[in-house]
């Protein structure tokens, strides 16, 4: 419905103050006389009545269009593409720089960041800039895994994450995986391993890898999964893992025998921290990652051109 020709004039007049002259609304409100409340209904009111219309121009070269749909099929915080590469370490690479980006400016510097393992994040952490933040912590999502030495894995990782963002480092001093649940209640009640879990369980933003079960996948290349435990979270339906802890095309947590041998967080856990930035990529990663999606384990996601058109294209939401 327009309004008088007086209240138009009105509308313009603030429209054009609040958005070409670029004043407050507290200063309108003592320009024109109005309260800042009024200026805020008038604002709205121009917006309704078309007097206001928003142009957004896309920079060129961008994703914005296709990140703001990815981001609206899967209810995301946000979603980050770039471009499909030709070689999976020109990928890792490309990822690992769009991760590293949107997560330095989700932080402040007193956070608590925790972190998984994997090739993809090794590159995020790899394109991390240094800081200064010695009240932020980085702490590990699961315990450690294959050899202490190898640069892909948990503890290594935040290591050089904590010291590049000149930060506290919080290590799990327990493996990934034990031999029997009775070794993991031991290992649980041990004071420094509960405590770097509830930590952890408690991270402000959350750096994780999505992994895929393949008979080349690192879980099965490092010994971390026997042929046996493989074979059966397949015939379970298990299409991907954050953490090590397995789920379903409906990104639903996978009941495994294995679960009461881990030590680090359940998908439970990571789902519930505020900020969890998923990072994958590459033609092999679709199915994963919409399962990640599907159960919203994840509320950002950073991922490559082509599985972020697949995902669009898919027709397939989150659960609610």
């Amino acid at each position: 419905m327009q309004s008088d020709p007086e209240t138009q004039k009105l509308l313009c007049k603030v429209a054009k103050a609040y958005y070409e002259d670029g004043l407050t609304q507290q200063v309108i409100g003592q320009r024109f006389g109005l309260s800042r409340i009024k200026v805020s209904r008038l604002l709205s009111q121009a917006r309704e009545q078309h007097i206001i219309q928003i142009s957004i121009a896309t920079p060129p070269g961008s994703y914005v269009e296709l990140e703001h749909e990815l981001e609206g099929r899967y209810a995301l915080d946000e979603a980050v593409v770039v471009p499909t590469q030709d070689t999976p370490q020109a990928l890792r690479q490309a990822l690992g720089l769009a991760a590293a980006s949107c997560l330095v400016r989700s932080l402040q510097g007193h956070e608590t960041l925790a972190l998984t393992w994997g090739n993809t994040l090794l590159s995020t952490v790899a394109a991390l800039p240094a800081n200064q933040w010695p009240e932020m912590r980085v702490v590990q999502i699961l315990g450690g895994l294959g050899h202490p030495e190898a640069d892909v894995y948990g503890a290594d990782l935040v290591h050089r994450a904590a010291q590049t963002f000149g930060a506290k480092a919080r290590m799990l001093a327990a493996p990934g995986i034990v031999a029997s649940p009775e070794v993991r209640t031991a290992l649980l009640a041990d004071a420094q391993i509960a405590g770097t879990l509830a930590l952890a369980a408690q991270a402000d933003i959350a750096l994780v890898g999505i992994g895929r079960p393949t008979v080349n996948s690192v879980v099965m290349q490092s010994n971390i999964l026997t042929e046996a435990e493989f074979t059966a979270l397949q015939a379970l339906g298990a299409v991907g893992d954050i953490g090590l802890r397995f789920f379903d095309a409906d990104g639903c947590a996978i009941p495994h025998a294995i679960n009461d041998r881990i030590i680090g967080l359940t998908l439970e856990q990571i789902r519930a921290i505020p900020r969890v930035i998923g990072v994958a990529g590459g033609p092999e990663k679709f199915e994963v990652i919409r399962a990640a999606l599907r159960g919203q384990l994840i509320n950002v996601l950073v991922t490559d051109e082509e599985n972020a058109r697949q995902l669009v294209g898919d027709g397939v939401t989150s659960r609610k």
